[in-house]
């Protein structure tokens, strides 16, 4: 009677003398197909992003300009103290907070408001969605020149709209009362459906057997939406509100096309400033000061941001 044991050590010694797979060489393994396949993307990346950030924080320090001749020279610090001690970037300053701040708040209102309503309805809410989603699918070099359309004194159709009832024309990308107002406007018309879809996602997920126990309780319609709804979905909405806030602080393309920071410098934002800066008066390294400020104030708000967001979450 032959050993059961030798028996099935056969198929196990075979099986670990399996060849390779053909086309595949013996000196390539799995980490070193990882490396191959993700070095070109990550070359990319470093090559569109990383070095470009260097570079500019190598330019910050000198008093470089593109249309100067001659090698940049080291002014260290200089850079940031003229930025940081300038009444003019004060100005900007103050402007892109109010820009920032009435955008935002508008669009979360509006974009929460929107995705509650949208929730309750059971029929066409995709076509509703749909719909509202539209604005955002836009580029915002083609929202600017519609709404310049749209707003012009003499010719757009909101004049004409408040000509046919009895009002008078509003100079609305002309006056310094009216034309940051207009941008916030546009900006909100563009960019509420973000705030809207991630709200309509916070909702959908909440749980129904929550409603369901509040009704056999007898609970409000208020009372519903201020223990349930709010709460649960007031961390998504933060989320946007966060992406958002550093969208909106970066703002540039609808203030060139809308307003090119007029009239005056009433709606130059930081973004738009620093454009002037670098391309019409070509102070490269002082621009890349301003770039680098501007980074390092999105880094440290975020970062505080996200510690209160983490703090909410425990809580």
């Amino acid at each position: 009677m032959s050993d059961p044991v030798s028996l099935t050590d056969h198929p196990v010694q075979e099986a670990s003398s399996t060849p390779p797979a053909p086309g595949r060489s013996r000196h390539l393994s799995d980490r070193w197909l990882t490396v191959a396949f993700i070095s070109p993307a990550l070359l990319l990346l470093l090559a569109m992003s990383v070095f470009p950030l260097l570079w500019a924080l190598y330019l910050s320090f000198t008093d470089y300009s593109a249309t100067r001749g001659g090698p940049a020279t080291f002014v260290w610090f200089e850079n940031f103290t003229a930025i940081l001690t300038s009444a003019q970037v004060h100005l900007r300053a103050f402007t892109t907070l109010l820009y920032v701040v009435g955008a935002v708040t508008l669009q979360t209102v509006l974009g929460f408001s929107i995705a509650y309503l949208i929730s309750r309805r059971v029929r066409g809410r995709g076509v509703l969605t749909t719909l509202f989603l539209v604005p955002m699918m836009l580029s915002p070099v083609v929202v600017g020149l519609f709404w310049r359309f749209m707003l012009d004194a003499q010719f757009g159709v909101i004049n004409s709209m408040l000509g046919s009832i009895g009002l008078g024309q509003v100079e609305w990308l002309t006056k310094q009362n009216t034309a940051l107002i207009s941008l916030i406007v546009v900006d909100t018309w563009q960019w509420t459906p973000f705030i809207m879809l991630i709200a309509l996602a916070g909702l959908t997920a909440v749980p129904k057997y929550l409603y369901e126990a509040a009704s056999i309780d007898r609970a409000s319609e208020w009372f519903r939406f201020r223990t349930i709804t709010l709460p649960l979905v007031w961390p998504l909405l933060l989320i946007a509100v966060l992406f958002r806030a550093i969208e909106a602080f970066r703002l540039f393309d609808l203030v060139y096309i809308l307003t090119s920071g007029g009239p005056g410098v009433s709606t130059e934002t930081l973004s738009f400033h620093v454009y002037k800066v670098a391309f019409l008066g070509f102070n490269t390294g002082t621009a890349s000061a301003y770039g680098i400020l501007m980074v390092l104030i999105v880094i440290v708000l975020a970062q505080l941001y996200m510690r209160y967001l983490n703090k909410l979450k425990e809580d």
